[in-house]
């Protein structure tokens, strides 16, 4: 490897070179911690070395071997890989196997919890043991993923081809822990006297601070420019968005997540009750304030202004449920918003 820079001709830089770059991207500090337990032993001896490091006299007679072998360089106590070079399969009855793909033909959008459940019968009617929902899970995608897409057949007889883009959901153990940890935003559609107008909402899940905006147009402009106004209402940071699938939350929209380096989530197709809190929050609009004023939304620069006292109000003075009868604002001036510190590692249920 020839090095041309402003050092070509210096004798030795080059040796210098690749001594920092090896000690810098290629010795691990296990390989550093065994280096210097055996330059212990070298300089104090076995005994010395057995109880200065909590290390078995076998590991340190591994070690110099290793060290031997490897010409004596550093690099030689890398940690090597500890994958199995066979692994373990998994060893199902075919009639169980078969089972799940039949089911999976016959019911393409169940996930592996139902397929639980749905099993259970035919394994007791068969003597075979039930597997387990993260078992069912590795099993379908050991078979490709057995995912069938419903498919749709142009006017002239041919088959739209299918462009699914795959997209983050958010986790079925997931909870907002703080304000801002993850903020959930949604669409009401009205129609006034033949025109369509549109009402984009948001809410913090943690605190149940709201905001809404009514708008002429249903594309992602008009929800990035929301997100922007929400950004500078809500006094905390986002870390997480919850959307539906929306055309509204794509593109621009999604893009403008991109940028400011936010995880967007998306809620499964017809599930509303992913963005529960929103979705009530949406219900308590339409009720209490939509309905009254749904002629202003001929004119959204008016029907705006007029919604904004109803949300100051929302926020300060009514009291909800599930905040102890007390407001977004009183719950977040009595309760710590800092963020907490906790594990981000989530697996399925195993319990029996």
């Amino acid at each position: 490897m020839r090095i041309f820079n402003v050092y070509r001709g210096v004798r030795g830089f080059v040796g210098v070179y690749h001594t920092a770059l090896r000690s810098a991207y290629m010795i691990t500090p296990q390989a550093l911690r065994k280096a210097r337990i055996l330059i212990f032993w070298e300089k104090h001896g076995l005994t010395a070395t057995l109880d200065a490091f909590p290390v078995k006299r076998s590991t340190l007679f591994l070690w110099k071997k290793q060290f031997r072998e490897g010409g004596k360089i550093a690099e030689a106590l890398n940690e090597k890989r500890r994958t199995p070079r066979t692994k373990r399969k998994r060893l199902w009855p075919d009639a169980l196997i078969a089972e799940i793909k039949r089911q999976r033909s016959l019911h393409p959008n169940l996930g592996k919890d139902k397929f639980h459940v749905i099993l259970a019968p035919f394994c007791s009617q068969n003597n075979l043991m039930v597997p387990s929902a993260s078992t069912i899970g590795r099993i379908v995608k050991d078979c490709g993923g057995l995912r069938m897409f419903p498919q749709k057949v142009r006017h002239n007889g041919k088959i739209v081809p299918v462009k699914r883009k795959k997209v983050l959901r958010k986790p079925k153990d997931f909870k907002a822990e703080y304000a801002g940890h993850c903020v959930a935003l949604d669409t009401v559609e009205r129609f006034v006297y033949g025109l369509r107008r549109y009402i984009i909402t948001f809410e913090d899940i943690h605190t149940r601070f709201t905001f809404a905006w009514g708008t002429n147009s249903h594309a992602s402009l008009a929800a990035k420019e929301f997100f922007e106004y929400c950004r500078m209402v809500f006094p905390y940071p986002f870390a997480f968005v919850l959307t539906d699938n929306g055309s509204e939350f794509m593109k621009h929209f999604d893009e403008e997540l991109r940028r400011l380096h936010l995880t967007h989530y998306h809620t499964y197709p017809r599930t509303p009750k992913m963005n529960a809190h929103c979705e009530r929050f949406n219900r308590t609009l339409q009720e209490e304030f939509i309905d009254y004023h749904a002629g202003a939304l001929m004119d959204t620069v008016v029907f705006n202004r007029q919604m904004i006292p109803w949300l100051v109000w929302y926020n300060t003075e009514r009291p909800h449920w599930g905040l102890n009868l007390q407001s977004p604002m009183q719950f977040m001036l009595t309760h710590s918003s800092t963020r907490p510190e906790k594990s981000n590692m989530r697996w399925t249920d195993t319990r029996g």
